[in-house]
């Protein structure tokens, strides 16, 4: 870097990892430009580079880098001088960068690189700078460029590019060997370069947080055994045979996993947020599925009780991360994001980038803002595109689904053209970088030690690798959620303990409350948690709910989706309606729900007590299900089939049942999120209820 201006103020350099030392400087080095470094852009200084740079492949760059603008300027001995600390730092594994994309200052690099590569005793090599990957999408990345600075009084030139040339794409092999032939050093060093790098980043390992555990407790496998144990002979006084074994069973898949240590930071922490008086949700997701999650005070919803399942949560046949999001009061969920920072140290936990991305309406706005169309015409566009199960309709399939939108395939418009054309390229591309609301990530030390850093002026530390990514890597990810109701139902107990002289237990308070139901079913569920919209009052005026199974149904039914199937629901649960089965066995698995399928937790049991299926092959054929890949869904079908005629039932009763779940599978909820959720807004009710 150089003091200056806004501008002159940062040189490029490419950096590329050969091995696994490479790669953690390279985490380091971005680490360091974007924590420390930060002026406009992200940078770093040579004495940085030098310190971080073992194991890494230095290139001088395009005509952004600083050997090559001094060149360019004709700057030769600044150029030189440049040239010179790169290879006293990376020695062989630094190389003169020549590209061609048809500007006049490359020429002059291109004219002068080659003496300055042999003076110094350096090598060339040809590159070419990847901005778009096809040649005829310049124009969509140019408009992608001119977004953030286009409005409705300020319509630039979208044509005049803004990097002066349509050849930033990839190129083929052909296409770099004709336009560097008099070149064959460069051409044969972009070889020596891919050889020496080999790098291979071990996506199989996780990378969990140093649980400490106490003198005398042995290993992470026999603590969590303990707690557990511990806490299931005071959930379960007098358990049956089976929950014993459904306890070991779940213990054993934890530690064949190798995720005892994520349930005791999990357990820890939110131990910690009781003892510090945060009130803690019930739980949510799918980790309420797992006795050992209960027996740990993880989640308050006894899995036993609500029938759900395990492998919901947590599949030894699907190798992943669990996924244990808790909710804590919003006014107090900083304290215990404090504790993780103070117990693994403030370097190890960081929060977590997220990154929005154009979707199909918003890429037709911002594309249309650039190229002056009238915002009415945009608006009538975007306005056809649906929203489904929360997410818009991607553009290529509402184009050619939705007959008001015909139109614009057909249209002789150049303008018009241009934005379908344009909006089909840069629809899904990132748009923003913001923090993720609620996830946090916890490392076994140096967090940069294992990814990247982002900081901006305006931002808070997180990670440069949004939650997924994240998971790929290994790291111990998890959300710490704020939920306003907690707050409200903790205020309102204190206040009804401060006027009445009564401390609510909301643990002990009775599930089948007649005034509580009798509120549900007059639809007074304003400021009830979940039950409180307009469109759900009316329902449950026709529902009439009469226990917590019902609340747990409408609660997962009232959604896009699964919404279409309530009247029936409804109908069944008053008798206004038959209830029949197609196989006797599904009396067992949906005798609850009157005979819907509202639960993939249903789905899966459909398929291991019809189809023979494992509970953990049972959820991959639910995942499989959602995701409707043809392919995977017809071998998953002939394996229901022959599995359920070998179980005694007849062939064309068991496709009739596997269409009948797979219609159903994309639309069911998780029961296990939907019980935990439906106790809060129990909780909520039997306060209004009761303490108006």
């Amino acid at each position: 870097t150089e003091t200056g201006g806004k501008r002159a103020s940062y040189h490029h350099i490419v950096l590329l990892a050969k091995n696994v030392t490479g790669y953690k400087n390279l985490i380091k080095l971005s680490t360091i430009a974007h924590l420390e470094g930060f002026y406009y852009k992200p940078r770093i200084d040579a004495d940085v580079l030098r310190k971080h740079s073992d194991g890494l492949v230095a290139l001088s760059a395009c005509a952004g880098g600083v050997v090559s603008a001094h060149l360019a300027s004709g700057n030769d001995a600044q150029a030189y001088e440049s040239a010179e600390i790169y290879k006293e730092i990376f020695g062989d594994d630094f190389y003169i960068e020549i590209q061609n994309h048809g500007i006049d200052r490359e020429a002059v690099v291109r004219e002068k690189a080659p003496r300055l590569a042999k003076d110094l005793q350096l090598k060339l090599i040809c590159t070419n700078d990847v901005h778009y990957i096809k040649r005829e999408h310049a124009i969509a990345h140019n408009i992608l460029l001119l977004i953030p600075d286009a409005s409705s009084t300020n319509t630039p030139d979208y044509t005049q590019l803004r990097y002066q040339t349509d050849q930033a794409y990839f190129k083929s092999t052909k296409e770099m060997v004709d336009l560097f032939k008099d070149y064959p050093e460069a051409i044969d060093s972009t070889l020596e370069v891919a050889e020496k790098c080999n790098l291979e980043i071990d996506l199989k390992k996780n990378y969990m947080p140093q649980f400490p555990i106490p003198a005398g407790m042995g290993t992470l496998n026999d603590y969590l055994d303990k707690l557990a144990r511990d806490g299931f002979a005071q959930r379960y006084p007098n358990p049956p045979e089976d929950l014993h074994h459904r306890l070991d069973h779940e213990l054993g898949v934890i530690k064949e996993m190798g995720y005892s240590g994520y349930f005791l930071v999990v357990q820890d922490f939110i131990a910690a947020a009781r003892r510090m008086g945060v009130h803690v949700g019930p739980g949510r997701g799918s980790a309420a599925g797992s006795i050992v999650s209960y027996s740990l005070g993880i989640t308050n919803v006894d899995p036993v009780k609500y029938d759900l399942l395990f492998e919901r949560f947590l599949n030894p046949d699907r190798i992943s991360m669990p996924d244990i999001d808790v909710d804590f009061s919003d006014d107090k969920r900083e304290l215990v994001i404090q504790y993780v920072r103070e117990k693994y140290g403030e370097d190890s936990v960081s929060q977590i980038i997220t990154f929005g991305t154009l979707s199909s309406r918003a890429v037709l706005k911002d594309v249309g803002r650039v190229l002056g169309i009238p915002l009415s015409t945009i608006e009538s566009i975007t306005k056809q595109i649906p929203v489904e199960l929360g997410k818009v309709r991607p553009l290529a399939e509402a184009l050619e689904t939705i007959a008001e939108l015909k139109w614009l395939n057909e249209s002789n418009d150049p303008k018009i053209k241009t934005l379908i054309e344009t909006s089909l390229v840069l629809e899904g591309m990132n748009r923003n970088a913001g923090m993720h609301a609620a996830g946090v990530v916890i490392a076994p030390g140096n967090i940069s030690d294992y990814v990247p850093l982002y900081k901006t002026p305006q931002t808070e530390m997180m990670t440069q690798y949004n939650m997924k990514d994240l998971e790929t890597a290994g790291l111990l990810k998890m959300d710490f959620l704020g939920l306003r109701t907690l707050t409200v139902i903790e205020n309102a107990v204190e206040m009804i303990e401060k006027n009445h002289g009564e401390r609510i237990d909301l643990d002990a308070i009775p599930e089948d409350d007649p005034k509580t139901f009798e509120l549900f079913s007059k639809g007074q569920t304003v400021a009830v948690f979940q039950f409180e919209s307009s469109g759900m009052r009316d329902w449950l005026l026709k529902l009439k709910p009469a226990c917590i199974s019902d609340l747990v149904a409408m609660n997962a039914l009232y959604r896009p989706g699964p919404m279409e199937m309530i009247g029936d629901f409804i109908a069944r649960k008053n008798s206004l309606q038959e209830i029949t089965y197609l196989h006797p066995k599904l009396e067992s698995v949906l005798k609850e729900t009157y005979g819907v399928i509202v639960y993939q937790e249903q789905v899966m049991k459909i398929a291991s007590e019809i189809g023979g299926f494992t509970l953990a092959r049972a959820d991959l054929m639910r995942r499989a299900m959602g995701k409707k890949d043809k392919n995977l869904m017809g071998e998953m079908k002939k394996e229901f089939v022959e599995g359920a005629v070998a179980l005694g039932t007849q062939r064309k009763l068991a496709g009739e049942i596997f269409d009948l779940i797979e219609k159903f599978a994309s639309y069911g909820f998780n029961k296990s999120h939907s019980v935990a959720y439906s106790i809060v807004a129990y909780q909520t009710a039997y306060l209004k209820a009761h303490y108006p």
